[in-house]
């Protein structure tokens, strides 16, 4: 399988200041990534300077194995065969929506144009909006269309900065998951950047996690789960907490549940020694029979479940997901107990 995208010890400086550092990950063709981190940490710098909008201060970019960056050769945008999709959905005002999509599909028959619109129209479910223009559509409208646009010639590759934004939350992750689907069907390689677990989750066949303009750990979104590479890709990917306790040996920590047993990641820590094991809500579970019993001090329905912040005895913060006919009001106790399969830990 052919190397579609390669960044390699990739540096970007803006206005003197070190924005991105050493930044190294490659896409295969047809494969999707994302860059997720919190706003402000450079992924969308790494994303402009893949675009040909931004030099590299060192480092090199590669597309189809053809380095287009480096300090001292930049390859114009227009010369790079990518598509892009902005937050700002930048549709030309005058045409309507099928005119938009299909602007990038010169040398077509008419017929190919109006199915690969069609198409791309019921991927998006907006086949009704065909002859709309933009000012006559919403900002999520207006960013589906300009999401379909770009991926209408089929280009190689495909940038998209923050492009279910301007969704509802309910959408974005069902966009994202027909997003994927089109994209493996045209055989085209993305790269997403956005702040949006749920949506990396839903899209992407690899995250990249960006924090302080350095990638902290590329790896799929089971791996980042359950086998975070440092704190704060344990603290930024799902709704864990850090529970303090002691290693015992053998996969073993104490804690203030009990001794909790598992899959030691990390047996460098000696016997005895203060840790911070981190707890997922679905580590956490309703049990009624356990001698430990945490208050509610907050609870959101989600339906088929509640996902409960509950207060310890010793104090200690922990999320709890349960079945939501298991209905608890504020300040109510409830037993808990833990169940780790992998015991995350890092020094406390």
């Amino acid at each position: 399988m052919s190397q579609q995208l390669c960044v390699e010890n990739l540096c970007v400086d803006l206005g003197g200041q070190r924005i991105v550092s050493d930044v190294s990950f490659h896409l295969q063709h047809g494969e999707i990534g994302c860059l997720l981190g919190p706003s402000g940490c450079g992924k969308t710098t790494i994303l402009n300077a893949i675009a040909g909008f931004l030099a590299p201060a060192s480092g090199k970019i590669l597309l189809a194995d053809k380095e287009v960056s480096n300090a001292s050769m930049q390859l114009p945008p227009e010369a790079r065969r990518v598509g892009m999709v902005f937050q700002d959905s930048a549709l030309f005002p005058h045409l309507s929506v099928k005119q938009n999509i299909a602007f990038g599909l010169k040398g077509q028959s008419r017929s190919d144009i109006k199915q690969r619109v069609d198409e791309l129209l019921r991927l998006v479910s907006m086949q009704e909006y065909k002859d709309s223009y933009p000012h006559q559509l919403s900002g999520g409208q207006q960013q589906r269309v300009a999401l379909i646009r770009a991926i209408a010639p089929r280009p190689p590759i495909l940038l998209m900065d923050e492009p279910f934004s301007s969704q509802d939350s309910e959408l974005r992750v069902k966009l994202a998951e027909d997003v994927r689907e089109i994209l493996k069907y045209d055989g085209i390689t993305g790269i997403l950047v956005t702040h949006d677990q749920h949506e990396s989750f839903a899209i992407a066949d690899h995250i990249g996690v960006i924090a302080d303009g350095r990638l902290k750990q590329w790896d799929s979104a089971y791996n980042l789960y359950h086998r975070p590479a440092d704190r704060f890709v344990a603290d930024f990917i799902g709704e864990g907490v850090f529970v303090c306790g002691n290693t015992v040996g053998d996969g073993q920590v104490l804690t203030e549940f009990g001794l909790v047993h598992g899959e030691m990641l990390n047996d460098d820590y000696k016997e005895g020694e203060l840790v911070d094991l981190l707890v997922r809500p679905d580590d956490v579970i309703h049990d009624d029979n356990s001698p430990n019993k945490a208050t509610v001090v907050a609870k959101n329905f989600r339906g088929a479940d509640h996902l409960y912040t509950l207060r310890m005895a010793g104090n200690t913060r922990i999320a709890c997901l349960a079945p939501s006919h298991h209905d608890h009001q504020i300040g109510e106790k409830f037993g808990v107990r833990l169940k780790v399969d992998h015991l995350v830990v890092f020094p406390s």
